[in-house]
């Protein structure tokens, strides 16, 4: 069941909504494979973190960098440009959880879009721009967040001050979701799994 949870974004109860699932920004980490179509490193490591979540109900230490800092402040300033390009008014929601899944869309747009926001240096935003093509990059997760949210369309808007907003729709492509829920399944088998073991270690074998 879908939930759409309106609280602010890094709080404790935003990191416990989120804890021990896989997310949309996640979604390519998921399909990943590894060399040789073996096991991906990425993929393994992002699964233990989420055991790590469910195990000790504490959520994984959020990775941050200057690239994510900068994006997070220039968030509004970009919904603001795509709002006032699209003539649309985006609505802010921290969270939406749907069973074992979630996302946290930068905004919802009317009943059945969404918007996500991204940054981009100003050599890869000019190709972004020249291109004029939804960034395959981000596929899977406004693809997933699409599912997530069970909405029909989102749009990208890619922004970097002094260049011209890059807005492209992309509407559900729902083969390649279908493609998506099966490896979220599978994943969530998976991880069920390790942490299953990792709670019946060490426990003492019944008496004979």
């Amino acid at each position: 069941m879908m939930q759409v949870h309106r609280i602010e974004q890094g709080t404790e109860e935003w990191f416990k909504l989120r804890a021990g699932i896989p997310t949309a920004s996640e979604f390519s980490t998921v399909l990943a494979k590894g060399q040789g179509g073996g096991d991906s490193k990425t993929r393994r490591t992002y699964m233990l973190k989420l055991a790590g979540e469910v195990l000790t109900g504490e959520p994984t230490e959020p990775f941050t960098n200057f690239h994510m800092e900068r994006g997070k402040a220039w968030e509004a300033e970009a919904r603001e440009r795509y709002a006032f390009l699209t003539e649309s008014e985006p609505e802010l929601v921290g969270f939406i959880r749907n069973g074992p899944k979630g996302c946290r869309p930068d905004s919802l747009i009317g009943a059945n879009g969404m918007l996500e926001i991204k940054t981009k240096l100003p050599h890869l935003m000019i190709d972004v721009l020249l291109r004029d093509q939804f960034p395959p990059e981000h596929k899977a997760q406004c693809q997933g967040a699409l599912w997530v949210a069970e909405r029909e369309w989102i749009d990208i808007a890619i922004y970097w001050p002094r260049l011209p907003v890059f807005i492209k729709r992309a509407y559900r492509d729902d083969d390649y979701i279908r493609t998506l829920a099966s490896a979220v399944d599978t994943f969530n088998a998976e991880l069920a799994e390790v942490v299953e073991t990792v709670r019946a270690y060490g426990t003492l074998p019944e008496a004979a």
